[in-house]
């Protein structure tokens, strides 16, 4: 037996040997490597983050002390030796573990997180809440350096140093997020690393002065001090952040060496004040495919394990996504006024091309989208045509940057929206399902989503040309309906226009997005029963064809909207609102995200489940009609 099968909690890992520790965290690698190469998930920040965690779970004693990591990147090792192990193995799967912390999973994941940038603030209210009780157990937050260029994080950050409470900050320094790192915290991280005579002077220091008691050291004798540190730190980094802020700053350590991160955890478990570990780690640690590509083993689905090679697959199809970043490489070769804009995410939404071909017409902001979207205000008011490509989910973030800073303005900032609808085994932190309800609201706001991959490249020029205020486009986590014809010249679509795709019979079907094409299908099925249906690509929340919408419900016995979002406040909501106005009193039937959060798995069992499949429209419209007509 190994000893990851004798690990069923962390109190198991505290009769461990530095030795056995170390053959741990190789038979976790092993493991891990096993599992996601059959499920997918997040490889190489995982890989990259044993050591620490195990470190971590050693000194400290959870649930009693707070761990609270930052997003769930770097936390399948704490959910492997937290119970955990066997459940695993459906880690991401439809009724399995999720891939991030989840309060209701385990008692040991104090704070829930998808998102980055979290944990310090979360952290900070948990030290408070201890403090306010009167209780004295640890709090330790766990964040990635990518995390620090997230705006959340640095607020917390301030306060924190300001209040000087009891708790350790582990700042895990892999030198990426989820791409490589941008901004000029990621490059102070990158100097303080190479700086080994400013850690060395200050390690004599700290252990010199710990030494001597309080009645020896004359307050000329510790100002001496300090200024000798601080003059050798200003020769060596750039700036002393941390400790000017109120921290006490220790490191960097080597994120591999379990012995140096015991040894260093216990020094600090019970110093007063906040405190950062600095450590250092290497994404994909101990995976080569994974060491040489971290890039593409942040994410991704299943894969040989021998290789690292992306297991075949038989539908070639396109995602959205590629479609996206091709289409828009295309326009912006012709166009420098084109500038786009992601969010440390330039792979995932498919902003790699321009990255690589026309790097001058990219900006990579780090994880700040309240800060991409406000950019793109600024770009705009100078002429140019920002496109603000974000995850649905991820522009959630910057709702008040969308109406305040633009929409307000009526600055024409192209925001092209990825992952709209059911992401998949991310799970309901990375669903995007609320933006068509979200952006509908705003006053001179365009929205849109197309039905494919022909028709998001036509409104990838709508966007281009249109100049009048804000305009948004989503699109869904999946392969186009069928191959675009990426040599075809993009049409232009006319703003706030639907389009009849089927045109017989009484009852209305009005779709939107990725919806369109299964409620046809739903459509022909159930015409095949004798109910014969006209469906509507709306192609806009934002403005409606109203013209369109209200001729063809004054004739129709009953009306259905279908939607890939959430039906409270959506494209449903917004044609009701419609009728109402005009009087129209029909049998109404609004089919979408139910009013919860959905859970994780295959996009397509997902999308089954909520009966937004072809099948399930059917059975829907089929109901329905037979209870109201």
């Amino acid at each position: 037996m190994g000893f990851l099968e004798r690990v069923n909690s962390p109190e198991d890992l505290k009769g461990l040997s530095i030795d056995e520790l170390n053959e741990l965290a190789s038979e976790i690698r092993r493991y891990m490597i096993e599992v996601l190469s059959k499920n997918g998930g997040h490889v190489a920040p995982n890989l990259g983050a044993v050591e620490l965690t195990l470190a971590l779970h050693y000194v400290f004693n959870s649930p009693t002390d707070r761990l609270i990591w930052d997003v769930g990147h770097q936390a399948y090792v704490h959910k492997i030796i937290t119970g955990r192990r066997e459940a695993f193995k459906t880690i991401r799967q439809y009724g399995g573990i999720s891939g991030f912390l989840k309060r209701d999973e385990s008692p040991h994941d104090i704070f829930g997180a998808g998102h980055a940038g979290t944990a310090l603030s979360a952290a900070m209210g948990v030290v408070i809440a201890r403090d306010m009780k009167g209780e004295d157990w640890k709090v330790v937050a766990i964040v990635g350096d990518g995390a620090l260029t997230a705006g959340m994080a640095l607020e917390a950050l301030n306060q924190i140093g300001q209040l000087k409470k009891d708790m350790i900050i582990i700042l895990n320094d892999n030198k990426m997020s989820i791409d490589e790192n941008v901004g000029a915290l990621s490059n102070y991280f990158a100097k303080l690393v190479t700086s080994p005579v400013y850690d060395r002077f200050k390690e004599d220091v700290w252990e010199l002065l710990g030494k001597l008691p309080s009645k020896y050291l004359s307050l000329r004798a510790r100002e001496v001090a300090r200024k000798i540190k601080e003059t050798l730190q200003h020769f060596a980094v750039p700036s002393i952040l941390f400790e000017e802020l109120g921290y006490r700053y220790v490191g960097p350590f080597d994120g591999h060496d379990i012995k140096l991160l015991i040894d260093n955890l216990n020094r600090v478990k019970n110093l007063k004040g906040p405190t950062i570990v600095h450590v250092i780690t290497v994404k994909g640690k101990g995976y080569e495919p994974a060491e040489k590509n971290p890039e593409y083993f942040h994410g991704l689905g299943p894969f040989d394990p021998e290789t690292g090679k992306p297991l075949p697959k038989k539908d070639t199809r396109p995602r959205y996504t590629k479609v996206f970043g091709q289409t828009l490489l295309q326009f912006a070769r012709k166009d420098p006024k084109i500038v786009a804009i992601t969010a440390a995410m330039p792979l995932g939404t498919g902003l790699n091309y321009i990255r690589d071909e026309l790097p001058d017409q990219y900006i990579d902001v780090g994880i700040a989208e309240q800060h991409a979207v406000t950019l793109a205000g600024g770009l705009a008011v100078e002429g140019m045509k920002p496109f603000a490509t974000i995850y649905s989910t991820f522009l959630q973030r910057a709702f008040d940057q969308i109406i305040h800073d633009i929409a307000l303005q009526k600055l024409p900032v192209r925001f092209a929206i990825d992952r709209g609808g059911l992401v998949g085994e991310d799970g309901p932190t990375h669903h995007g399902v609320f933006d068509l309800s979200y952006l509908r609201m705003i006053p001179n706001m365009v929205v849109m989503a197309p039905r494919d991959g022909e028709q998001l490249r036509d409104m990838i020029r709508t966007a281009v040309e249109y100049d009048e205020g804000p305009i948004a486009f989503r699109y869904p986590r999946d392969k186009v309906p069928f191959e675009p014809d990426m040599s075809r010249d993009p049409q232009s679509v006319p703003i706030g226009k639907g389009e009849i795709l089927k045109g017989n019979g009484d009852v209305l079907v009005l779709a939107i997005g990725a919806m369109v094409l299964p409620s046809l299908e739903a459509a022909n099925s159930l015409e095949e029963k004798g109910i014969n249906i006209k469906v509507v690509d709306a192609r806009f929340v934002k403005p409606l064809d109203e013209e369109l919408i209200l001729d063809l419900a004054s004739s129709a016995k009953a009306i259905i909207t279908v939607e890939e979002n959430a039906l409270l406040g959506g494209f449903g909501s917004a044609v009701l609102e419609l009728l109402a106005s005009k009087g129209i009193m029909k049998p109404t039937l609004n089919i979408g995200i139910p009013d919860k959060f959905i859970e994780h798995g295959p996009r397509a069992v997902l999308l089954e489940k909520v009966g937004l499949d072809a099948s399930g429209i059917a059975n829907s419209i089929s109901e329905f009609l037979e209870n109201a007509l």
